[in-house]
């Protein structure tokens, strides 16, 4: 799982078996643990079946689920546009600068990678999103409905 602040240039992974329901859940409520002030936290994903508020109640009681889903926005990329979401953008990162070879095990793979995000949140690498609105039209035209006049 990738957490990823953009404009800080802020990045956290979390390695794990598996991408359940409650490992996500657990992401989120760590994702507000690291804001605790913040009012509201806008979460861009993609679309991945266990990226629903949904998971929030089935890894926590329903009061403390409840509280995490009011701080939380989840804001979906296209189905074909991971490309447009930055977490997808750092995990590619990340793969070229790290994980081009083979490792072993669980516990290299996990020094290699924490190894490589201290390095960038230490450096403060932000992400320059590049892609504009006018781009976006551009691109997307297909799904930007046609208007005559």
């Amino acid at each position: 799982m990738m957490i990823c602040e953009p404009k800080r240039g802020f990045r956290q992974v979390e390695i794990t078996d598996r991408r359940t329901k409650i490992e996500f859940a657990h992401s989120m409520k760590r994702i507000v643990e690291l804001y605790p002030e913040a009012t509201a936290i806008r979460v861009v994903l993609d679309n991945l079946n266990t990226h629903k508020k949904a998971s929030l109640y089935e890894a926590f009681p329903a009061e403390q689920a409840r509280e995490l889903a009011r701080k939380i926005e989840f804001h979906y990329t296209p189905k074909h546009g991971s490309w447009l979401n930055i977490a997808e953008i750092e995990l590619a990162v990340l793969s070229n600068m790290c994980l081009s070879q083979r490792i072993a095990n669980k516990e290299r793979l996990r020094r290699e990678v924490e190894a490589n995000v201290t390095e960038r949140n230490a450096k403060a690498m932000p992400v320059q999103w590049r892609f504009t609105a006018q781009d976006a039209r551009q691109k997307l035209a297909r799904l930007y409905p046609c208007v005559s006049g």
